[in-house]
């Protein structure tokens, strides 16, 4: 019986780094739920992350556990790469002969008594992970977009894969049978300097599963509060960070 289930975001994109001299890591945030589909906050729970090439129930390459606490919202970090290893070398991982897929294992006991929560394929492989892999000297790395966000809009291709750099309290609306942004892809959020960002679902659209659903980023003075939407399907999306 599963205890948990887990809502699968990524933020590779962003805040990868990669160093001569440090570990190569991909960031990780997910949503945790129980059973009853309540959030399990504040607590300590463990986490185990699989690496599978091919499928989602292809070859093993990698495989680790992490110990974290959930916060207030349910919302977990972590970095792919530096956990307790089980098997394989995430420095090894030969990104370029993929797709590859991550299986989320959780304890929300914090013990070892994993349940398979769900496996979501990895749509996008940070380009220097990719770049050593596949040992190109010719490639060029695709780099996100910042798009100026100062006043009420609906959502629209360009902000496909790109950052959106609220300045001015705004809103974005997310209008019904978007056909320019497919599932899976993506869309980085940032209220800035005592903005609100606000997303909002037009009729026919959910946001984290409830149907005209809004979301509400708002920064303080001197400072950025940020976020991440993913499409999940034809009028679905997810939102974290708020």
């Amino acid at each position: 019986m599963k205890l948990a289930h887990i809502l699968l975001l990524f933020f590779v994109s962003v805040t990868f780094k990669v160093f001569a001299q440090s570990p190569e890591k991909m960031s990780y945030q997910a949503i945790i739920r129980a059973q009853d589909n309540s959030l399990v906050v504040n607590s300590r729970i463990s986490l185990k992350i699989i690496v599978h090439q091919g499928t989602a129930t292809g070859t093993n390459v990698y495989q680790e556990t992490h110990s974290v606490n959930t916060n207030a919202n349910g919302l977990v970090s972590l970095e792919i790469g530096t956990g307790t290893i089980v098997t394989g070398d995430f420095s090894k991982i030969a990104w370029d002969k993929g797709p590859y897929f991550i299986e989320t294992q959780v304890d929300v006991k914090g013990g070892t008594n994993y349940n398979i929560t769900g496996v979501t394929q990895l749509l996008s492989v940070p380009f220097a992970l990719y770049a050593k892999t596949a040992g190109s000297t010719t490639a060029t790395a695709t780099r996100a977009a910042i798009v100026s966000f100062t006043s009420s809009r609906n959502i629209a291709v360009s902000d496909v894969n790109n950052t959106i750099e609220c300045t001015t309290s705004s809103t974005l609306t997310l209008t019904a049978d978007f056909g320019s942004m497919v599932v899976g892809e993506t869309i980085n959020l940032e209220a800035h300097n005592g903005a609100t960002l606000t997303i909002q679902a037009a009729s026919g659209v959910a946001i984290n599963y409830n149907a005209a659903g809004s979301a509400k980023f708002t920064s303080a003075a001197g400072n950025v509060r940020f976020g991440f939407l993913r499409k999940t399907g034809t009028n679905s999306y997810i939102i974290s960070g708020q």
